[in-house]
């Protein structure tokens, strides 16, 4: 069922281990890359999952480019651009890298975008978790690449539910089949020289496709610092103790 879907960035967090001898429920929670990697045989395996909800992290312009085309009526589509929060919390960090267009910048700028991350989310917190609460499930997570994103917003639930970071850190890295398969697509050049105006040099392109475990450390240390850990981050969205718990009941199991 998932014989080409298993070629991109695409996987059932379920079977993660947790915290107490629990583990992340299969069946749940799905991440992808976005519908621009999708082809007909990727549309088709996907009608077939029968998911009740997609939360799209996209921007509008990404979604109007790619929209969904194999969702059913019985599919719901959450909205939850962060988009707008990242541009403009960091655009002028993006503009940087015409000017500086280095490794070194693109892991400055990567770094920095991570850590604005949970706070662009948590509007979008309580939207997610009602959801799932509500059983709307099986949910696919998703951005455009599937990494970044959907990486941090992946990770915040996986944290609440006591998966261990060096754990989701392991997940995370399986991400990196994103970039690998951009490399082979042959429009990574085009792409890229759309995007910036000009093709940036092999080792910059390598930092932005890729995964780097300290992108997400620095999400993780963004969450404990200005909200003292996942706990406060949930509360502070108005997502109680008791909801939080229930939340755990789902997503993971013994």
């Amino acid at each position: 069922m998932t014989a080409a879907l298993s070629r991109l960035n695409f996987r059932d967090v379920g079977g993660l281990p947790c915290a107490g001898g629990r583990t992340v429920r299969p069946g749940i929670l799905f991440r992808s890359e976005g519908p621009a990697s999708f082809l007909d045989e990727h549309n088709a395996e996907l009608a077939e999952f029968g998911f009740r909800t997609v939360a799209d992290l996209r921007s509008s312009m990404e979604r109007d480019k790619a929209p969904h085309l194999w969702c059913g009526p019985e599919c719901r589509l959450l909205d939850l651009d962060m988009n707008t929060d990242l541009r403009a919390q960091g655009e002028d960090m993006w503009q940087s890298l015409g000017r500086d267009p280095t490794a070194r910048r693109a892991t400055e700028v990567m770094t920095h975008n991570y850590g604005l991350m949970p706070q662009s989310f948590l509007r979008h917190l309580a939207a997610m978790t009602d959801a799932l609460l509500e059983g709307e499930t099986p949910m696919l997570v998703h951005c455009t690449a599937g990494k970044d994103r959907t990486g941090v917003v992946v990770a915040l639930f996986l944290d609440l539910v006591g998966v261990p970071r060096p754990v989701i850190l392991d997940d995370y890295r399986k991400s990196d089949v994103f970039g690998a398969n951009l490399k082979m697509s042959g429009n990574l050049k085009h792409d890229l020289h759309a995007t910036f105006g000009f093709v940036p040099p092999d080792d910059m392109v390598a930092v932005l496709i890729g995964v780097d475990d300290g992108f997400l450390q620095g999400a993780f240390d963004v969450l404990d610092r200005q909200w003292g850990g996942i706990e406060g981050y949930f509360e502070a969205a108005g997502i109680d103790a008791a909801r939080r718990e229930e939340l755990r009941d789902l997503l993971a199991t013994h």
